[in-house]
């Protein structure tokens, strides 16, 4: 937000100048030629009346232009506490007790770490003797800066900004009881994480019809920790396996940050353009095909598959692209429409809302959360009603066959085999601590 307050001074700060000095000029050749008259009589006292006038009136417009933002970078001293240091620079005493308010949810505004830096940004008063406040950023551990600052609806409001992070290798597992969802809540894996393990898994496993109670999962994932070891956010999955209706699968993150992939044992990837189902924790409930529909009662073409879910569940994109609908469609209620590429488009409908920032031209990657299970259009109740088009023609995505994924060889298969055998070891550390 400071970077954008300055930016925009700057910005019309110029466009100021060019349009004074332009008016000044003009100004400046109607008095010479009107004025040259009086000029001349006054040239032998030695006095110049229109160079004067002019330097006043130039050095005016260039008083009227200069930054009305002042940026500092303070240094805490002994004694120093927050409002100490904002009456030193005359900011507004109703605003202060604001930034103090603020800065209370998240430290004690006496207690200031003497030798940190504030960096403070304050508008010099016009009309008045008190500034007002922009920026108050402020460092209150090693790790943790409170920034507060002045919103676009003039409320001045804080945030706890983490400038480190701890990170920690994390091994959970559990027994599926009723869907991976609760039974990963149940062993306190972050909601973001278990998306990406259903995503991971939604192109091997469909899970509203292959999980069996007694199912089993175990992960390895990163944690981020600020330095008090409170939990801030979860990172990549580095190793998934699951045990699902009799059958194995085990899966290896490969690659750098930018480009990696999740394998199995023998190097293929699992990844492919679309996702079995791009829902987790719902069941099928209606089927593709000709049905009996369930409010006009005319037996017709169903072109989708509906899989029923709670309120509000999220639905993620099942392969990465690009939104080309995003709005009301009516029957269809708020639905999203993607495009992957030349041959597949998914429709996604009867949504309760849509994922901030979803619009058309949008790109989603594969297992983003585009919107939330609702019952808009004509529905008997929430759900997903799910479309694949292939080529243009309206297919079955249950029935879909997708190609294979990509199968590591030569060099990169040798690479992967190093980097399995120690995620294996990581694994058997991790289990050796836990237990």
């Amino acid at each position: 937000m400071r970077q954008n307050i300055i930016k925009n001074w700057e910005r019309w700060k110029y466009l100021i100048i060019s349009s004074i000095l332009i008016l000044s000029m003009l100004l400046f050749t109607v008095a010479n030629k009107s004025d040259n008259r009086i000029i001349k009589k006054t040239r032998g006292t030695g006095i110049s009346y229109e160079k004067q006038d002019f330097k006043k009136f130039k050095n005016f417009l260039f008083e009227q232009i200069k930054s009305p933002f002042t940026n500092l970078n303070y240094e805490i001293k002994k004694g120093d506490s927050v409002q100490k240091i904002l009456n030193k620079y005359k900011v507004n005493s109703a605003e202060i007790q604001k930034v103090i308010n603020e800065y209370k949810k998240y430290a004690s505004p006496g207690q200031l770490l003497v030798g940190n830096k504030i960096d403070i940004i304050f508008k010099k008063s016009v009309t008045a003797d008190k500034n007002s406040i922009i920026n108050f950023s402020i460092p209150i551990t090693k790790s943790t800066t409170v920034e507060i600052t002045k919103n676009e609806e003039n409320k001045i409001v804080a945030k706890k900004i983490i400038t480190k992070l701890y990170k920690k290798k994390t091994l959970s597992e559990n027994i599926i009881k009723n869907n991976l969802y609760s039974s990963a809540m149940d062993v306190n894996i972050n909601p973001d994480t278990i998306i990406e393990f259903a995503r991971i898994f939604g192109f091997e496993i469909d899970f509203q019809r292959d999980i069996r109670k007694n199912d089993y999962f175990k992960i390895v994932y990163e944690k981020y920790f600020d330095e008090n070891g409170e939990f801030i956010k979860s990172g990549s999955i580095l190793y998934a396996h699951m045990k699902v209706n009799n059958r194995e699968i085990t899966l290896y993150k490969f690659g750098d940050d930018k480009g990696y992939g999740y394998f199995d044992s023998n190097g293929k990837s699992v990844e492919k353009a679309l996702m079995k189902t791009p829902i987790n924790g719902a069941r099928l409930s209606s089927p593709y095909g000709k049905r009996k529909h369930p409010i006009s009662g005319f037996t017709k073409m169903h072109n989708g598959t509906d899989f029923a879910a709670p309120m509000g569940t999220p639905i993620m994109a099942s392969g990465s692209g690009t939104i080309t609908r995003a709005k009301w469609c009516g029957g269809g209620g708020n639905c999203i429409k993607i495009k992957h590429n030349s041959t597949y488009v998914t429709i996604y409908a009867h949504m309760k809302n849509f994922a901030k920032g979803m619009k058309v031209g949008k790109k989603v990657r594969q297992g983003q959360i585009i919107g939330y299970v609702g019952s808009t259009g004509i529905s008997t109740g929430p759900h997903l009603h799910y479309e694949v088009v292939v080529n243009g023609k309206k297919v079955n995505s249950q029935r879909l066959k997708l190609p294979s994924g990509k199968i590591l060889k030569d060099e990169e298969r040798k690479k992967f085999e190093i980097h399995r055998i120690k995620t294996d070891v990581l694994i058997a550390e991790l289990i050796a601590k836990k237990n």
